[in-house]
């Protein structure tokens, strides 16, 4: 008998999560093992129960799935990650690829599709545009990725690094419209040190301005307008 393989879905909204699973269990080589709907939760379940494939919302509570990609990836190289996102452009799929995912797709892809990159991710491949690559292919493909910024005139690589941990909990301060002393009271660092963390941010994210980098993280699902509201 072969083995099922076995997934994690991960999602905060019960009728996606319930649709999902409904395509997933109708292939015979397929377990639907678990549903989560928080970033936090998936870590820690990813942890105990070490599903082959996550497949994985952007748009989380309070911790968003690039972030969750990371923590899971270093904790379980084995395990992939699918990104689902309602956010979906090409740019993204950088990030995503640079986190940790094997694969990205926006969250209207056809099942077939779906069914196909989960397929190979087990297999320690990567599909991106419905190409499966192997690790070799998949660094021709991020320095085609940077020859073509680098056609622009544009010679930084920081495009392709993913924002940190830090960075990432310092831009849904901004996205608050918090101030750099208030996020340096917040968070127990300098005012000086959120100045350098917010300089990363913005060239990370070819942003001009902190309003540029908050519009950039909501639009891609990094930062729910739920989670961005200040704090009482």
């Amino acid at each position: 008998m072969v083995d099922k393989i076995r997934i994690m879905i991960v999602d905060d909204h019960p009728l996606f999560r319930e649709g999902l699973r409904r395509v997933l269990e109708v292939e015979d080589d397929i377990l639907v093992e678990a549903e989560v709907a928080d970033g936090h939760e998936a870590i820690a379940l990813a942890r105990e129960i070490h599903p082959d494939v996550v497949l994985l919302d952007i748009s989380l509570p309070s911790m968003n799935g690039l972030q969750v990609t990371r923590e899971i990836k270093a904790s379980l190289p084995d395990t992939a990650v699918i990104n689902l996102t309602a956010y979906h452009d090409e740019e993204q799929i950088i990030h995503a690829i640079n986190a940790g995912a094997s694969a990205y797709y926006p969250k209207e892809v056809m099942p077939d599709k779906l069914m196909f990159a989960v397929r190979h991710v087990t297999q320690g491949q990567w599909v991106i545009d419905d190409r499966v690559l192997n690790k070799d292919e998949l660094g021709d493909w991020l320095f085609d990725q940077y020859r073509q910024i680098a056609a622009t005139g544009i010679i930084d690589d920081s495009r392709f690094v993913p924002l940190s941990p830090r960075e990432m909990e310092i831009l849904q301060y901004v996205v608050r419209g918090s101030s750099n002393k208030e996020i340096a009271h917040a968070l127990q660092i300098s005012q000086q040190t959120v100045k350098n963390h917010i300089s990363s941010i913005l060239r990370k994210l070819d942003a001009k301005d902190r309003t540029e980098a908050a519009v950039y993280a909501l639009r891609h699902g990094w930062i729910r307008l739920a989670d961005a509201k200040p704090e009482e």
